[in-house]
This record gives C-alpha cells, structure tokens and sequence, in this order.
C-alpha cells in the first residue's frame, strides 16, 4: 500500500528483457530482496541491489509493460518512486494501491493539467475526488467527458515526472479504490433486493 506521495525521481539504468534496472538513492534506504516500490505508480518487487552503486532491480511481466506505461521507458527515462506506506507513517495523499487501472493521455501540461483516459474509469472520477497519476495522489478540479483536470502545484511538478510530460505523454491511472469497492457493495446490494422483489 502507498499513498501516492513521491519520494524521490530516479531513472532508468536498463531494460534487459524483463529486467528493468532502477538508479536512486532515497528509496534504496533499509531495501531488502522482496521489498515492493512504486515505479511511476506500479507496484514492484526489488530482486536485487546494489546500495553503494545506487540501483535496484525488478522482474517485470509482459503483462504489466503491456498495461502500464512501463514498456515505453528506456534508459535515461525519469520515474517516480515511493516506498509502501509504515503503520506508524503519516497518510499524506490517499489510499494507492499500486495496481495501475489503465494509461491515460496528457492533453495539457501543468499547471493545469488535463488527462484523457479509458471511458470505463470515468464513473469514479469525481470533483475534488482523489487519483493517482504516475503514482502522484492528485485531487480532480474538474471531471470531463473524457477525463479530467488537476491544478499542479510548483513543487509537483519540479519533484515528480510531471513537469517534464507534455501533450500526447502516456500516464498511469490508479482511480481511488474505496470507489470500486463502493460500487462492488451497492451492485451486490441492488441485486439482493432486485431478487427480493421478484420473489
């Protein structure tokens, strides 16, 4: 679990098949072998680093380049890191899972940054409504026909990827999972008392 608070920018080393090599510092601090590491927003495993060279490195799946914006990185790329949340850690954006939705589209840049994204993801979109774009927990200002809008503050975007993404630039969406379970509940609920009706 993460909280969509980026810790720190890296970049990346390599891509050798699956392997994808990560060069940073912050997150590398306490690291153990099975550690898990968001990489702009995607759930990884570290298996394998080197802390005094400043890497780490993660198996990843076919599956997860083909959905998530990480089988467009290469070397040199820069990626946002954050390690999972501590029961004792403050909750400074909201609840991330690290299960990436679907990849949206920058139609503009920041500060007022607008993203296109799957029609199926906008029923949990919602006016000052949390998502995580590239592992950042942003509020949405405005939810539009095709996606969304976020106000990004100066900071943002000079310590996360975002101030270097412009138009056409590929994100990873996480939408706020309290919403999906939400719905999940009241689908089930909806469908009981359609049954008790029919009865």
């Amino acid at each position: 679990m993460f909280t969509g608070i980026v810790e720190e920018l890296g970049t990346v080393a390599s891509r050798d098949g699956s392997r994808l090599r990560i060069n940073c510092t912050k997150v590398l601090e306490g690291a153990t072998i099975g550690d898990s590491t968001a990489v702009n927003g995607c759930c990884l495993t570290i298996v394998g680093f080197d802390t005094a060279a400043g890497w780490w490195d993660a198996d990843v799946s076919d599956e997860t380049y083909n959905r998530t914006n990480l089988g467009a990185l290469s070397a040199g790329d820069p990626v946002n890191l954050e390690r999972p949340v501590r029961l004792e850690d403050r909750l400074g954006g909201h609840l991330v899972q690290g299960h990436v939705d679907a990849v949206g589209e920058i139609v503009q840049g920041v500060p007022d940054l607008q993203i296109r994204m799957p029609e199926a993801l906008l029923r949990y979109v919602v006016e000052k409504g949390s998502i995580t774009v590239d592992g950042i927990s942003l509020t949405v200002v405005k939810p539009l026909d095709d996606g969304f809008t976020v106000a990004v503050i100066p900071h943002t975007s000079a310590v996360t990827t975002l101030g270097q993404k412009g138009p056409g630039s590929p994100v990873n969406l996480e939408v706020d999972v309290m919403a999906k379970y939400t719905e999940r509940l009241i689908e089930a609920q909806l469908a009981s008392l359609t049954r008790s009706e029919e009865d």
